[in-house]
C-alpha cells in the first residue's frame, strides 16, 4: 500500500502519523509545498507577539525528525499541480529546482486548508499588506514590527484578528481594528461578544465596526494608506488581512472532485471524495454540524486532526468515521476569555430551530476564595431539554465550562443532566453549585415553568400597562436604574405586594438573574400570574442595549425616553 498525502500540519501529518502505526510495511509520502510540514500554526499569534520568543518552538517536526521516528517520506517545498484520479498519479514540482515528475499513489489524502479571504480592493499586493496562517507570514510581520512599525490595521475581528491585535498591541503598536459586521467576533450572539469589544477599548484598539476596505494606498516611507467604506482614512505602516479563510480546493476541483457550492470539498462518512481512492480531511472538506445535522465548513485544528486519524483508521481497516463538529473554539483577548460551542442563539434563529436561551454571572470559583470573577454563561437549549450550544466570556475557568458543555452536546445531554453533574470543585477551582450546574438548574426551572424570562429587545415594545420591578438594594437601585421602575428590595417584597397590582405584567430584574428569580416565586406563589425575571439581569441588559441609560436617583423619566 502506497499513500500520498498532499497538505502537513493538522489533518495531513495526524493522518500520516496514524498510518504508519497502523501499517508498519505501508509507503506513505506528504507532500509540502512550503518550507514546513508540521508547525504549531495556532500558536502564530502569540510568536508575534513575543509570548513565544523562540521560533523553533513553533516547529513540532521537521521532514528529518519524522524519517527517523516514523519512517515518512517528507517532501517539503514539493507542489501537486494536478491529480490523475485514473492513473492514480500526482504531477508535482519541486519548487527549488523546477523539476516535474509525477508520482504514483494507491490511496490519496487532500489536506490542503484554507486560504485567507482577500477582500477584492485596490493594494492588497502592497509589501506592507500581509496574511497570518503559515511560518513564512509571521516571519514577515516580526520583520515589519522590528523595522519600528508604529501603527497597524487588523481587518477581521474574528479570532485570528482578535489574537493578532492583542499580540501588536503587546508589541507596542497602535491598533485600529476594522470589522464588516456590526460586533466583534461574529460567531458570538452580539450580547456575548459586547465585553470583548469593551476590554479592546479598554486596551487602547481603536475598534470601527459595521465598516469595510475600500482600498488600499502607498502613502510614502513604506506607509499605506487604507480607505474605508465610511469615507474615512487609516494610516498604518502594516495592515493584516484576517477576513476569515475560504476551502483550498482547486487542485481537487480540477480533478473533478464534488464540491459544494461553497467550494468545499464533499466526502462521505468515511472522509472519502466522491472518488474512493481519494480522501479528504481539514479545514478543506465540508462536514456536519453536530447539533443541526447542516453541513458547515468548520477550519479548526482539532476536527482536522481527527478527520486524519479516522482517514487512516479506514483505509486500514478500522472503521474510521467521520464525527460531527460542534466547532469549539476559545480566544484570549487581553484579560478576557471568549468560548464558544454547538449553535449561537443567531444560528438557531437563521436555521429555525425551536430554542430557549438563558443568561447567568456566576463566580468562576468560590466567592470567598481571593480572585474570584464573575463568568457570563449563556446556554441555549431546545424545548425538551437537549443542550444546542453555550458560549461564555470571562477569566480563568471559562474554557472548563465551554469544554463540559462540549461534552453534554455531543453526549446529547439535557439541561437536567448539566444539573446533576458531578464536577470537581474546591474553592480556588470552583463551587459546589458549579456554573455549569447552575446553568442547569435555571433551564431546568424554565422547562418546568418555574421561570419565565424576559430579554432586553422586548422594552421598546413593553407593554404600557407592565410594571418594571427593580428588586435590588435601594443603594443599588440609586446608582443606575431602568426609568420608570418601581424599586422594592427582594427582601422586602413579602411585606410590599400590595403595592404592585395583580392583574398586570410584572417584569422584575435585579443585577444578575438571581434575585428577580427568588422575587418571581415569591409573586407567583402568591396570586401574580403575569410574572418575568430579566435574563442575566442588567449585568446581560447593558450588553444587549450598549445605549442603554439608567437613570440615577429617584425614578422620573420614562423608559422610552432612555430607550431614545
Amino acid at each position: 500500500m502506497k499513500a500520498v498525502v498532499i497538505g502537513g500540519v493538522a489533518g495531513g501529518m495526524s493522518f500520516a502519523a496514524r498510518a504508519r502505526r497502523l501499517a508498519e510495511d505501508a509507503e506513505i509520502v506528504v507532500l509540502e509545498r512550503d518550507p514546513y510540514v508540521s508547525y504549531a500554526n495556532c500558536g502564530l499569534p502569540y510568536h508575534l507577539g513575543d509570548e513565544i520568543p523562540d521560533r523553533d518552538a513553533l516547529i513540532l517536526h521537521t521532514p528529518q525528525s519524522l524519517a527517523r521516528s516514523l519512517a515518512l517520506d517528507v517532501r517539503t517545498g514539493h507542489e501537486a499541480l494536478a491529480i490523475d484520479p485514473v492513473e492514480r498519479t500526482i504531477l508535482v514540482r519541486d519548487r527549488a529546482t523546477g523539476r516535474q515528475y509525477h508520482e504514483a499513489y494507491d490511496a490519496l489524502v487532500l489536506s490542503t486548508g484554507a486560504a485567507p479571504v482577500i477582500p477584492p480592493v485596490p493594494g492588497v499586493g502592497l509589501p506592507s499588506v500581509r496574511v497570518l496562517r503559515t511560518v513564512p507570514d509571521v516571519d514577515a510581520l516580526r520583520a515589519l514590527v522590528d523595522r519600528a512599525a508604529r501603527h497597524a490595521l487588523v481587518v477581521g475581528a474574528g479570532f485570528i484578528g482578535l489574537e493578532a491585535t492583542e499580540a501588536l498591541r503587546r508589541r507596542g503598536l497602535a491598533v485600529t481594528l476594522v470589522e464588516l459586521a456590526a460586533q466583534v467576533l461574529p460567531s458570538l450572539d452580539p450580547e456575548m461578544a459586547r465585553s470583548i469589544e469593551l476590554e479592546l477599548l479598554g486596551a487602547g484598539v481603536e475598534v470601527r465596526l459595521a465598516t469595510s476596505l475600500a482600498s488600499l494606498r502607498e502613502a510614502g516611507d513604506g506607509t499605506v494608506a487604507a480607505e474605508l467604506s465610511d469615507g474615512s482614512q487609516v494610516l498604518a505602516d502594516l495592515v493584516l488581512l484576517a477576513a476569515g479563510v475560504r476551502p483550498e480546493t482547486s487542485l481537487a476541483a480540477a480533478a473533478g472532485l464534488a464540491l459544494n457550492a461553497r467550494g468545499a470539498l464533499l466526502v462521505d462518512q468515511h472522509l472519502r471524495t466522491s472518488v474512493p481512492s481519494i480522501y479528504g480531511v481539514g479545514d478543506a472538506i465540508e462536514v456536519v454540524d453536530a447539533v443541526c445535522g447542516a453541513p458547515v465548513s468548520v477550519p479548526l485544528a482539532g476536527p482536522a486532526s481527527r478527520q486524519g486519524r479516522a482517514a487512516a483508521d479506514h483505509l486500514f481497516g478500522r472503521g474510521g468515521q467521520r464525527s460531527p463538529v460542534l466547532g469549539t473554539a476559545i480566544v484570549r483577548v487581553f484579560g478576557t476569555v471568549a468560548a464558544t460551542t454547538g449553535r449561537s442563539e443567531k444560528a438557531l434563529r437563521s436555521a429555525g430551530v425551536a430554542h430557549h436561551a438563558v443568561h447567568l454571572h456566576p463566580n468562576n470559583h468560590a466567592g470567598y476564595f481571593p480572585g474570584a470573577r464573575p463568568l457570563h454563561l449563556k446556554l441555549l437549549f431546545a424545548p425538551d431539554g437537549r443542550v444546542l450550544g453555550a458560549q461564555a466570556t470571562g477569566g480563568e475557568g471559562t474554557d472548563k465550562r465551554i469544554d463540559v458543555i462540549a461534552t453534554a452536546i455531543r453526549a446529547r445531554m439535557t439541561v437536567g443532566d448539566l444539573a446533576d453533574l458531578e464536577l470537581a470543585y474546591a474553592p480556588p477551582f470552583g463551587s459546589a453549585k458549579d456554573p455549569v450546574n447552575l446553568a442547569g438548574f435555571i433551564a431546568s426551572n424554565l422547562l418546568a415553568e418555574d421561570l419565565s424570562v424576559w430579554r432586553g429587545g422586548e422594552l421598546a415594545d413593553m407593554d404600557p400597562g407592565a410594571v418594571l420591578l427593580d428588586v435590588r438594594s435601594a443603594a443599588e437601585f440609586s446608582s443606575g436604574h431602568l426609568p420608570g421602575a418601581l424599586n422594592i428590595p427582594h427582601t422586602e417584597l413579602r411585606g410590599r405586594l400590595g403595592e404592585i397590582a395583580r392583574d398586570c405584567p410584572v417584569l422584575v430584574y435585579c443585577a444578575s438573574g438571581f434575585r428577580s428569580y427568588l422575587a418571581l416565586r415569591v409573586m407567583r406563589q402568591s396570586g401574580w400570574t403575569q410574572v418575568r425575571s430579566l435574563s442575566g439581569g442588567l449585568s446581560t441588559l447593558q450588553l444587549e442595549l450598549p445605549g442603554l441609560a439608567l437613570e440615577l436617583g429617584e425614578p422620573a423619566a420614562t423608559l422610552a425616553a432612555a430607550l431614545r
